[in-house]
């Protein structure tokens, strides 16, 4: 897989979204970007907050720019004692749940971004969609 395709945006998308459901019983917002942080696909779930819609958006678009998960983004500016600022990027985000999608090279070639819950929920899910959508031919 060379590139981040609208259909397995949306496959990411559902995944994130049975998995937040049958897991956690709570609905979600996931963003799914290609491998400069630009939108391919979002889904607000029916009751997710309003507040996790820019926050899923930039978990992925971080993701994404940075060719990390946000996790290790966070780890990143704590061990190095790093301002997010300083990145000169005002869509930044450290929280959790940003996790990026890479083709059989190892090449970044999208994120995906889910927020709605508590941050390592919202990790669990991404990494999982993310390991699962990089395996896809």
């Amino acid at each position: 897989m060379q590139l981040l395709t609208q259909e397995l945006a949306a496959e990411a998308i559902k995944k994130a979204m049975d998995l937040a459901t049958k897991d956690y019983q709570r609905p979600v917002c996931v963003s799914v970007c290609d491998e400069n942080g630009y939108l391919i696909n979002f889904v607000r779930m029916d009751g997710a907050p309003i507040r996790c819609i820019e926050i899923a958006l930039r978990k992925a678009y971080t993701a994404a720019r940075m060719g990390i998960s946000t996790g290790a983004f966070l780890n990143r500016l704590r061990q190095e004692q790093v301002e997010i600022g300083y990145f000169g990027d005002a869509l930044f985000t450290a929280l959790p749940g940003g996790s990026v999608i890479k083709n059989e090279v190892g090449q970044v070639i999208g994120a995906i971004g889910v927020s709605g819950l508590a941050t390592s929920e919202d990790e669990k899910i991404s990494e999982a969609v993310a390991a699962w959508a990089s395996n896809q031919p």
